[in-house]
């Protein structure tokens, strides 16, 4: 049932949509055809969509209420230029009638009169009365010194503004003198840094052969059994005490190299090598009791 009485609803308002879009384009028709007969020419061709005419329409209705403003100012000024083209010759009838007609009054007064009535225009007053005048005139003093103001303000900020740009300017020309300079530097700097890249490859391939070096030598004394705790004393020490096996074992090396000058006798010369290895082997557990015992009199 709903669905019945929607459309039947809604028919009305689409109707009434429509007579309101078809009074639009006939009030935009007429409203061109009016501008563009009273230019003298023809309305050109164009599509009526509802974009064109909403816009249109819109104009349409600002240009008409501008025109109707227009319309109303004009003939305001149209009433009082009557009224005062009515004041003007009731003026000049009390004039004549008083003997003060324009024709019959010199011509230094009627230029006097002139310029005073060019005066009281460039002034905006609507009468030549001396407190009118006064009162104009303290309005110009009063623009005068309030220009003046303005131009004090204007001169004072455009010194300060010209004083910046000097500076600015001064800056600049810093700027690109030094930027000139900088770039006079780029070469030579560029050849500095490409020694510096050299010299720090080569550094840090150093760098790593000590680190290999120093980590060989370590594992060296540490083989060897070196402790930190050894120190210049321990290895003088040791050092006399090796002269010492030296000039001892110095002889038994003596006597095994005169045995070779000897006529072969392989049973006394087993005899004498194995007593002089035995000899060998005590010098060297002598020299290792006497390390040790300085490495643990150290500790």
């Amino acid at each position: 049932m709903s669905d019945i009485i929607a459309p039947l609803v809604d028919a009305p308002s689409i109707e009434s949509k429509s007579g309101s879009d078809a009074a639009r384009i006939a009030e935009v028709k007429a409203w061109l055809a009016s501008q563009f007969e009273a230019a003298g020419k023809e309305v050109p061709e164009f599509e009526y969509n509802s974009r064109s005419i909403a816009h249109l329409y819109n104009l349409a209705t600002i240009s008409q209420a501008k025109t109707q403003a227009a319309n109303i100012v004009a003939a305001d000024f149209r009433q009082k230029a009557a009224e005062y083209r009515s004041q003007a010759a009731r003026m000049r009838e009390i004039l004549e009638a008083s003997g003060l007609a324009q024709e019959s009054l010199p011509s230094n007064i009627v230029a006097s009169a002139q310029a005073l009535a060019n005066v009281a225009n460039l002034l905006n007053i609507r009468d030549t009365e001396l407190s009118s005048f006064l009162i104009a005139m303290g309005d110009i003093s009063l623009r005068k010194t309030s220009v003046e103001e303005k131009r004090a303000k204007v001169e004072k900020d455009s010194k300060i503004l010209l004083d910046y740009i000097r500076k600015a300017i001064t800056r600049l020309s810093d700027l690109k003198r030094t930027h000139a300079q900088l770039e006079d530097h780029v070469a030579p700097c560029e050849v500095q840094m490409d020694k510096w890249k050299t010299n720090l490859a080569v550094m840090a391939s150093k760098e790593r052969q000590y680190n290999q070096q120093y980590a060989n030598y370590k594992a060296a004394l540490n083989r060897v059994g070196y402790t930190p705790e050894v120190s210049h004393g321990v290895l003088v020490e040791m050092a006399e005490h090796r002269k010492e096996l030296e000039k001892k074992t110095e002889p038994i090396l003596d006597t095994l190299r005169s045995y070779q000058d000897l006529p072969p006798d392989k049973a006394l010369a087993a005899l004498a090598i194995e007593d002089k290895k035995r000899q060998y082997a005590a010098a060297e557990k002598y020299f290792e009791d006497v390390l040790h015992s300085a490495l643990s009199s150290t500790d």
